[in-house]
């Protein structure tokens, strides 16, 4: 879920960073930079976990910043097709399913990846299995698991400013990257349904042991 991946980049020092040490300027400039970011090919940058290098600083003309060149460890969030990852139930609609994961929203669960004979309840507003007749709910902030099934990546077109009536920026600007996930195999789902069926077999193997006595 978790990666390392070695980036080299042209950053600078502000003056009033001078009296810091080197490498917790570099370190937090590079955080300001690149966590919580997305980098095309590469992931969900989360923070920076070491610096492997850096050349000595020049001085800009007339700037005053200090340009270093540096190669650095970053921890990516980039999870690999079929695993198996945690998270909870963000919003649902006619479309799917969005998961949460604190540190990101961009998990997007398709109505064709849930299982056979889900259906969509506009008064619950969620998801809802018919099993045999029992209904189960895809309830709004569930735990649940989910199967990483693929990737999207998206061009992003330079920021363009839009006023409405009142005069107000506004500004809509779709994800760069987006995980699509799956909730139809065993063990994947709510949590809760999974756990209710495990305790109900350990009852059954109770029963049959004192069958056989």
């Amino acid at each position: 879920m978790f990666i390392l991946t070695t980036i080299q980049d042209l950053i600078q020092i502000k003056p009033q960073d001078f009296g810091r040490p080197s490498a917790q300027a570099i370190k937090d400039v590079v955080n300001e930079k690149y966590s919580n970011k997305i980098v095309p090919n590469i992931g969900l940058c989360i923070c920076m976990w070491d610096l492997l290098s850096a050349t000595e600083g020049l001085i800009g003309h007339g700037t005053g910043l200090v340009n270093v060149n540096i190669e650095f460890r970053m921890t990516v969030f980039r999870p690999f097709r079929g695993e198996i990852i945690y998270g909870r139930i963000k919003t649902s609609n006619p479309d799917g399913i969005i998961i949460d994961m604190d540190f990101t929203s961009e998990v997007f669960i398709p109505y064709q990846h849930l299982p056979a004979n889900s259906s969509f309840s506009n008064s619950e507003n969620a998801w809802v299995w018919n099993s045999d007749g029992t209904e189960l709910f895809f309830d709004k902030g569930e735990p649940v698991l989910f199967r990483v099934e693929l990737e999207e990546w998206f061009d992003q077109r330079p920021t363009m400013e839009e006023k409405d009536e009142k005069g107000e920026i506004v500004e809509e600007r779709g994800t760069a990257w987006k995980i699509i996930g799956s909730m139809n195999i065993p063990g994947t789902g709510p949590t809760l349904w999974w756990g209710e069926q495990e305790e109900e077999g350990e009852e059954g193997d109770v029963e049959m042991e004192g069958a056989e006595e």
